[in-house]
């Protein structure tokens, strides 16, 4: 007899999360989530480090997600930028915009991107964060207001998008997978799917 769980059904592969660059990244990879918005306290604890605080979140919001959809494979991802040994948020204004990024000019800033695949039917949890090194050019005033008037990054974690005009901020870029700083760590997503036996194609 075959020992072995049964994987849910393909069709219930859910994001914890309402954020449209993470569905783009995972419809590129011709996977169709259901998405599922999850509302908890981002706030970071006292005294945690920031990749400590995008794990914590990432494996909360799949657990989150777990409490309404007892059999699928839910994925919680989080994202906390640090300068400094400090955390950067989303600026939410455009003058926290420019603060942010006249703070990052010419230094380097670390994003933590962290993942977590919970299997709600068996408990199984799976979960990693990732860093990115991202060396910021000198910005001046006027190029930081130039960019922010062509891209909306009022919900972009250091005040970027590097998938668009954000990539004129950079010197270099530092990471193992491109897809992290963009909000997910797909490589290593992958990794965690097929250890579900959710692979993308089929094997023969």
């Amino acid at each position: 007899m075959n020992s072995t769980p049964t994987p849910p059904d393909r069709r219930l592969l859910v994001l914890a999360s309402q954020s449209r660059y993470r569905l783009a990244m995972l419809q590129k990879l011709h996977l169709d989530p259901l998405c599922h918005p999850t509302h908890i306290d981002e706030s970071p604890i006292k005294g945690e480090l920031p990749q400590q605080t995008a794990l914590r979140l990432a494996c909360e919001k799949a657990d989150a997600a777990a409490q309404h959809h007892a059999r699928a494979l839910i994925i919680g991802s989080d994202q906390v930028a640090e300068l400094d040994g400090q955390p950067l948020g989303k600026p939410g204004t455009r003058q926290r915009a420019v603060e942010q990024l006249s703070a990052c000019s010419g230094k380097s800033v670390l994003f933590h991107t962290a993942v977590c695949l919970l299997n709600s039917a068996t408990g199984r949890r799976q979960q990693s964060c990732e860093t990115v090194t991202v060396k910021f050019r000198p910005l001046s005033a006027d190029f930081i207001s130039g960019y922010l008037e062509r891209e909306d990054v009022l919900d972009c974690a250091g005040s970027f998008k590097s998938e668009g005009l954000g990539i004129a901020l950079f010197k270099s870029i530092e990471a193992t997978d491109p897809n992290t700083l963009q909000g997910l760590p797909v490589i290593r997503l992958l990794d965690f799917l097929a250890q579900e036996g959710y692979g993308l194609f089929p094997e023969g």
